[in-house]
């Protein structure tokens, strides 16, 4: 199955930041979580796909064509969201649609009413009237009003409350279920990522650390609580703290025998503890109060 994106390779050099070899794909019927701290480059990579900063070197393909060659064309065909929808708040959600649906020639408008329907979104509330839940609910509804087949999100979910969030994810579920949409979503709430990525791409300054299955990426890890104290094996760990009545930190899944023989518990690790673990890497802090 062709892809739906694709980045080979991408730079972007700022004086104080840069973007190194960005490269990952995703395929229609993939929910990818692009993660990764704040500043890791993210928005910069989504800012990038869309041709809203030019990035240095290397290429960016959407449905089998380059973006920058094909941008108006790709367009049509992507759904794209920063994370603050703040331009117009004196608007309402009807005086923007109205806007919106010129630029796109596939826009249909009862469509956009039934899924605001559906969200229970008043189309007449102005911008700065909605909470941020109805915002994001706001900026689907415009994708699957233009038939958007890849759906590129900026932290959608963030500051959202639990129940918001649950409800946006099932939304994210169901876009995806045909097998003929994506999404591709950007992220730091790792717990988003349990309920509904089926992939992962995950950035650190600037550079991709991994790309591929949220299965595969989670089974490559283990997370370690040592109640033994068991100083000898430090080095063992990928990143490690050192409490009251423990040691806990990450290991490659290849380091496992090493810890059972010594009869230290090990088990699968979810998507926050390998994220803050690996984030930890080489950087032991240690804090004067």
């Amino acid at each position: 199955m062709s892809d739906f994106l694709t980045l080979e390779n991408v730079n972007k050099k700022y004086s104080t930041f840069s973007l190194k070899d960005v490269s990952f794909a995703i395929k229609p019927g993939e929910i990818m979580g692009f993660i990764g701290r704040n500043g890791a480059g993210k928005t910069t990579t989504l800012k990038s796909i869309m041709n809203l900063i030019h990035y240095d070197s290397g290429k960016i393909m959407a449905f089998g064509t380059d973006m920058k060659d094909n941008e108006l064309a790709n367009k049509q065909r992507i759904g794209f969201a920063l994370s603050e929808l703040d331009y117009y708040p004196n608007k309402t959600i009807r005086q923007l649609m109205n806007v919106t649906k010129r630029f796109y020639k596939n826009f249909d408008e009862k469509k956009f009413q039934q899924v605001c329907d559906l969200f229970n979104l008043n189309i007449d509330k102005k911008l700065e009237e909605l909470s941020s839940g109805m915002k994001v609910k706001y900026s689907v509804a415009i994708a699957l009003s233009h038939k958007a087949e890849l759906l590129i999100l900026d932290e959608p979910t963030s500051g959202l409350d639990p129940v918001s969030r649950d409800e946006i994810l099932d939304i994210f579920r169901e876009i995806v279920k045909s097998g003929d949409r994506a999404i591709l979503f950007s992220t730091h709430i790792t717990s988003d990522l349990d309920k509904c990525a089926s992939n992962i791409t995950y950035i650190h300054d600037g550079s991709i650390v991994y790309t591929g299955t949220k299965k595969d990426f989670v089974n490559s890890y283990l997370f370690v609580k040592d109640k033994s104290m068991n100083k000898s094996l430090l080095n063992e760990y990928i990143a490690y703290k050192e409490l009251d009545d423990r040691i806990e930190g990450l290991i490659d899944i290849n380091k496992k025998e090493i810890f059972e023989k010594n009869n230290i518990k090990v088990e699968e690790p979810d998507l926050e503890q390998i994220m803050v673990y690996l984030e930890r890497r080489d950087n032991h802090e240690s804090f004067a109060l």
